[in-house]
Formats: C-alpha cells, structure tokens, sequence
C-alpha cells in the first residue's frame, strides 16, 4: 500500500467505482414512489401508508423489526404491486437505472415468476416484461451516463413445488436476458434437496445456478446445496463461518466443508446489511466477511433487498470501509471476485474485468496526483 492510498475512499468515490452485484431481489428493491403511485394504479389500498417518505421509513423499520412475519409482510406488499405487464416494466427498468446510477456496471437480479401470477399473467409473460425492463433501463442508464448489464436469475420458492417448471423457463430463455436460476424462502424444513430434480435438469443442460443456503440455518444447508445439488454459487453462505476454527493463538482452522468451498472457489454472495437485519451478524465489524476475506474466500458483497435494508452497493462497501479499513484495493478485489463469479460467457467477464472495471479502479486511485492541495 502507497502511503498515498492509505486514505479511506469516501463514499462518493465508491459511488464512482466500478461494482458488480450477484445478489439482489427485483422485489426487495422497490422506489417507495413507485409502490404509491402503482398502488393507486391497480386498486391496492393496503399499504401502511401513502406517503413515499414514510413508506420507505415503514419498509426500513419492519424489515428492521426482528419479526420474521412483518418482514415477510413488506414482500406481500410489493408483489401485490408487480401483478401487471406494465408494473414489471416499469419496477426492472428502474431497477437498472437504480443500480446504474449507484454505479454497478453489472448486476444479476432475481425474482420468483411465481409470484406474479396473480391478475392472469403467465409465466413467460412476466419474464418477458421483466427482460423488457432490463434493457429499457440499460437503454436509459446509457443515455444519463452510466453504463450497466443486468442479467435475470429465476428464483423458485422453496415452499413450493414449481422449481422444475421454473428451471425449464428459466433455461427457455437463457438466450433472451436470463442468465441462471435460484432457490429462496425459508431454509429451515425446506432442503435444497427437495428441489434435486430441478438442480440435475439444469446439470445437464449446461445452465448455472445458486442456492440460499447458510443464511438463516447452518452448515448442512451449505452441505447440500454444494455436494448433492451442485451449486455454482451460494447465496450468502454466512453460516460457513460454523466450520472455521479461530484459535487462541490466531491461528485458523478450516474444517472440511470450509476447505472444500474455499479450494473450489465457490462464489459466497455476502450481503453484510441484511445479515445484520435477520440476526446472522452482530456488527458489521463482527460478520464474518472480514475473516472470509482474509482467509481468501471467493467472497462477494451484495444488496439483497435494497428496500428493506435501505441500501446500496455504495452503502455496504462504505460500511466494510469503516469496519475493515478497506482501501479501493479490497475493493476492486471484491468487485474481480464477483465478475469472475458471474453467469456470463467467460470473454464478457474477461472483458468486464480488464476493460471496465480494472481501467475504473486505476483511474480513482491516481486521482491524488492531480489533487489540489
């Protein structure tokens, strides 16, 4: 490290960097102006209220509550406001532009087809709308300056028993915006294994995907996920931090689930704020990130529900500068991390990585040369 370099970057700085998110909900990350003004479009009057400031206020806080229920609850609220073609259009759009304009470069966002069934669209229906989305906002983003790539991730819900119907419209339009697949919901009584004949059709089909695991329950959640599903990546993935040793002496010891992930490089989509929020972390200072990333884990940092946690990408690396001391150096690690762990062709993450997002960090660090001081 220059002695240069050793200043935190400031949040405007991250802002500018150049980041990549892998794990964020289209449902979770609403504008609270929006849900108003769709609400009232569509005859929906059960929202806490109507005003946009309180309304993300009321997100931020019952997602805040320590209630699994009244979390849940803030999910009722904006699916029942993504039940039309126009809705999902306009929610995707502003999602891109939302992410662009915090400057993510490219993101992978995903929602369960499922769950938007409600006013008689179908499935393909609503992956349709949603890829729409995607491209007007990258269309719109690129217009204001900010260049972003949003791939779809179809999520199936665990609960439910429709993740091989999901698997094969997921694969149907792998050409056409969507880039994997994902299981979500509750991980207690509901086993990645449950889902196994999904996983092995998309096994054969050459498709990728990622599985919630290790968030809420422990390690054989992770276990299964990795060794009998064949997961690409794992969505947060913060309970393998159950299978490391910390000794008294500062030495570490990985046991052999941690071994395996971390000789495999399997992706862990971390997502520090939301962690903290259902109680898988203390402190940003205590989650355990800071350890995975000494330990070099392939560890990435994520959004979540940008909603519900009331966060950004900027927000969260900003977070893990004050806890950690991160320079733009651990940055950009994080950042290659998750563009390496993309579901993109290997000569777009290549060129993401080499083009984009090494030329952005190189271009913030030298900023001191030109410093008027």
């Amino acid at each position: 490290m220059h002695s240069h370099n050793a200043a935190s970057p400031s949040a405007e700085h991250i802002r500018r960097a150049p980041k990549v998110l892998l794990h964020d909900h289209l449902d979770g990350g609403l504008r609270p102006a929006t849900i108003v003004e769709l609400a009232a479009a569509v005859g929906y009057d059960r929202l806490p209220t109507t005003d946009p400031d309180a309304l993300g206020v009321w997100f931020l806080e019952a997602a805040d509550s320590g209630s699994l229920e009244r979390y849940l609850e803030t999910f009722a609220h904006t699916c029942a406001v993504m039940q039309t073609r126009d809705a999902l259009v306009r929610v995707a759009a502003e999602c891109a532009e939302d992410l662009a304009a915090d400057g993510v470069v490219y993101a992978e966002v995903r929602y369960a087809p499922e769950q938007h069934l409600e006013n008689g669209l179908t499935l393909d229906e609503v992956v349709e709308a949603v890829n729409e989305g995607f491209r007007l906002g990258e269309h719109r983003a690129a217009e204001g300056g900010h260049r972003i790539k949003v791939g779809a991730l179809l999520t199936a819900m665990r609960h439910a028993a429709r993740s091989l119907e999901i698997a094969e419209l997921a694969n149907r339009y792998r050409d056409q915006g969507v880039v994997g697949f994902d299981i979500a919901g509750a991980e207690a009584g509901h086993p990645p294994t449950r889902h196994l004949d999904a996983f092995e059709y998309l096994q054969r089909e050459n498709f990728h995907f990622t599985i919630h695991a290790g968030e809420a329950f422990g390690l054989p959640s992770i276990w299964e996920a990795v060794q009998w599903c064949g997961a690409d990546r794992l969505g947060h993935g913060v309970r393998i931090i159950d299978d490391i040793t910390v000794k008294d002496d500062g030495t570490v010891e990985l046991g052999r689930l941690a071994a395996y992930v971390r000789d495999k490089r399997i992706p862990l989509e971390m997502c520090p704020t939301s962690n903290l929020q259902t109680g898988a972390a203390e402190s940003y200072g205590d989650h355990p990130i800071g350890l995975l990333r000494r330990l070099y884990f392939r560890v990435t940092v994520n959004t979540d529900n940008r909603l519900m946690s009331g966060t950004s990408m900027t927000h969260e690396f900003d977070h893990l500068v004050d806890a950690f001391g991160y320079g733009l150096d651990d940055l950009q690690w994080f950042t290659v991390n998750a563009m390496k762990s993309a579901f993109l062709p290997f000569d777009e993450r290549l060129a993401m990585i080499n083009e984009v997002i090494k030329p952005g960090y190189a271009a913030l660090r030298s900023e001191w040369l030109f410093a008027r001081g």
